[in-house]
């Protein structure tokens, strides 16, 4: 079993929209960056939602998600886990990242969009009893994960879900 430290927040003090995740998988700690296992079809849908190349460098897309309004984090700050499965995260070991601190520093944040089930079970469960009544009240939405490991959708039907839900945050 790996430890796994996540990453801190790729936010700009304006975000309106949180993207969560649950813990950076073994592709993604390696090369330090965000959804970077490269059959995940998170960086091609943000692209095409977005109105921006996919293949430009992680600064450039993580600058063209931040100034759009969009923050990217994980619910565990870290935890212990084998492999990249969010289902192989020892739920003993989840050290959650600070949410009241973020919400306090980033309070236009209104719409919490999570990357697949294990992030949204993990903040419902673990992170939302915690929180002061304003935070707890931000709306929240939990969309199919974008990793190939979910394959139960086509990228399409994923991608349509993700529109749909991010609607208002589109040109």
């Amino acid at each position: 079993m790996t430890y796994s430290s996540g990453f801190p927040a790729a936010a700009s003090p304006d975000a309106k929209l949180l993207i969560l995740g649950s813990l950076p998988g073994r592709r993604s700690l390696e090369v330090q960056q965000y959804y970077a296992q490269p059959r995940n079809a998170f960086w091609p849908m943000m692209g095409h939602l977005f109105g921006f190349d996919p293949s430009i460098c992680y600064a450039d897309r993580l600058r063209s998600l931040n100034s759009r309004g969009v923050a990217l984090w994980d619910v565990c700050a870290s935890a212990h886990r084998v492999g990249s499965l969010d289902q192989r995260i020892a739920p003993s070991s989840v050290c959650l990242n600070d949410f009241e601190l973020f919400f306090e520093t980033h309070p236009k944040i209104a719409l919490i969009c999570f990357n697949g089930a294990k992030a949204a079970s993990l903040y419902q469960r673990q992170v939302l009893p915690t929180l002061s009544d304003r935070a707890a009240a931000i709306a929240s939405q939990r969309l199919p994960s974008t990793s190939p490991a979910h394959a139960s959708l086509t990228i399409a039907q994923k991608q349509e879900k993700w529109r749909s839900a991010l609607a208002s945050y589109l040109d």
